[in-house]
């Protein structure tokens, strides 16, 4: 644990890439393999527990240092919401112990955290003890973490594999593709995700998928328009279709095995002329349609792990693919892309038998950037969010590498919204109101419609905070209920209707465009407005 504390309380204190890099080196470099594969888990986001076998709630840790350090349960709260960081309270109430416990980061993880993990109260509340009298306060930090899983301390993914690439001498693609999906943290684990040798389980496991980056501004910058190739950008779940020896796999970005939720993409997938992994969109998509149906129908696929043939009737899926990443099982991606979407059209060709659920991503053409813009206006017409610019001799990369793919997405639908309530913020946040609740008039009474926290400067937030902590009408736990007389400008990217919120609508991925100081409350916009956008 001792070796790990020192790592995060330097992570935590680094600014630099290199110098963040650097200290992951010299981790990895010295841990023993089972501190280092959990390291690694914890790093990328991965917790101890879970919801069905918790080693501790936030109310038991609060209880439990009540009555270990003798300070009263109220006191306790207070200081949680100074500190804003409950792992950081829970260390700071105890004094460090006379001797210290130097047992590695595994056997804490493995032997006694995770042994009493969904056991009684009493033998979870021992261990947790054990922890707090046995390790000084940075030790003792990094293990409220683990029992909090707020572990966040400025490291992404791609940073790790990037300095276990380094140290091991393996692509750092290749580290990326085996971490892919579900793994447990271990010796073995670490051995083959470091070795240069191709291993069984490569073939089983997707590409890195590479991300496009937000193009700010119009796309002159880019140079000329016949270096670039235009697709529709669309609003689905991006996913990544595998065909290998007659194996089929389904796999979306985010990492999880979409098997079994959409046998139509599977079926098809088996009438591919050849072997083949392919990158593309999923959309639900009725055969009597000319644009995909909204992503709320998408949705309600996604959370059916074995749809029957009902749901397959009312929210049939299609996958668009508008990549090739392997043929036959040779890797396609360092070549480039006017290369692989020939391959991929030539697949296609030849392949009669997957069209039912699989098309091709249209590829578009226009005359200039003027009449790519003119089509990107159009785009929210035909259900897609903008435009796809993609470099005609690119390769296709890992993660979001700026250049080669961008984005072009069309300008934001906009709504005048009262501010309703507010809570108090995550993490360097925890002491302002940076959580809002929004809402627009239906009649005379204001209804919720989105929550935002972003898009307000730094300065504004101060100003908003000194606000509302001024013009509190109620309190409903960390919830303010404020008078509503503060506007704001929320920028979204569509409407859908929603059973599940009390308005009939839901809008996706709110932000906050600007404060509206110039207007009053009863300017903001009306509920009726939102639902003739809804689809």
């Amino acid at each position: 644990m001792r070796r790990f504390a020192d790592l995060y309380r330097r992570l935590d204190r680094s600014t630099a890439t290199s110098d963040k890099r650097a200290a992951l080196l010299d981790y990895f470099r010295s841990a023993p393999p089972e501190d280092a594969a959990w390291a690694l888990w914890l790093l990328c986001g991965g917790k101890i527990g879970g919801a069905k076998a918790k080693i501790a709630a936030s109310a038991e840790l609060r209880a439990w240092i009540s009555a270990e350090s003798g300070v009263e349960p109220w006191l306790v709260d207070e200081c949680y919401s100074q500190v804003g960081d409950l792992a950081e309270t829970l260390a700071l109430l105890l004094d460090d112990p006379p001797s210290r416990d130097d047992a590695p980061l595994h056997v804490w993880i493995e032997a006694r955290l995770l042994a009493v993990s969904g056991r009684d109260a009493d033998t979870r509340r021992a261990a947790v003890v054990r922890g707090w009298r046995s390790l000084d306060r940075d030790a003792r930090l990094v293990f409220n973490k683990l029992l909090t899983g707020a572990l966040r301390v400025g490291v992404s993914q791609r940073l790790a594999q990037q300095a276990l690439a380094e140290l091991s001498g393996v692509d750092v693609a290749l580290i990326a593709q085996r971490m892919l999906g579900a793994w447990t943290p271990g010796a073995a684990f670490l051995r083959d995700l470091l070795s240069p040798e191709a291993l069984p389980g490569d073939r089983a496991q997707p590409y890195p998928f590479f991300l496009a980056s937000p193009l700010e501004g119009g796309p002159e910058a880019l140079g000329a328009l016949a270096d670039w190739r235009l697709e529709w950008k669309w609003d689905g779940i991006r996913l990544q279709l595998i065909r290998r020896d007659a194996d089929i796999a389904l796999w979306s970005r985010g990492e999880e095995r979409l098997d079994g939720r959409f046998p139509e993409i599977e079926a098809a997938a088996a009438g591919l002329a050849r072997d083949a992994v392919l990158d593309g969109e999923l959309l639900v998509w009725r055969p009597a349609e000319t644009a995909p149906a909204p992503f709320a129908d998408l949705q309600t696929r996604i959370q059916r792990r074995r749809p029957g043939p009902r749901s397959i009737g009312q929210h049939p899926a299609r996958m668009l693919a508008y990549d090739l990443l392997e043929l036959e099982g040779v890797d396609l991606r360092e070549r480039p892309l006017d290369e692989r979407r020939a391959l991929l059209e030539a697949l296609w060709r030849d392949s009669p038998g997957a069209h039912a659920a699989i098309a091709l991503s249209p590829a578009l053409a226009a005359a200039d950037w003027n009449a790519a813009a003119r089509m990107r206006e159009g785009a929210r017409e035909r259900g897609v969010e903008g435009l796809m610019l993609k470099r005609a001799d690119s390769p296709y990369r890992v993660g979001r590498r700026r250049g080669d793919w961008w984005k072009w997405k069309i300008d934001p639908l906009t709504v005048d919204a009262v501010l309703l309530y507010a809570q108090a913020g995550h993490g360097r946040r925890s002491t302002l109101y940076t959580d809002y609740t929004f809402g627009v008039w239906d009649g005379d009474a204001l209804v919720p419609v989105a929550k935002a926290y972003s898009g307000l400067d730094d300065a504004e937030i101060l100003r908003l905070d000194r606000w509302i902590r001024a013009h509190t009408i109620e309190r409903f736990g960390p919830v303010r209920s404020v008078e509503a007389v503060q506007v704001f400008e929320l920028g979204f990217e569509g409407v859908n209707r929603s059973n599940r919120h009390k308005s009939g609508v839901a809008v996706r991925f709110p932000r906050i465009l600007r404060w509206r100081t110039d207007k009053r409350p009863e300017e903001a916009d009306r509920l009726d407005a939102l639902e003739a956008l809804a689809r």
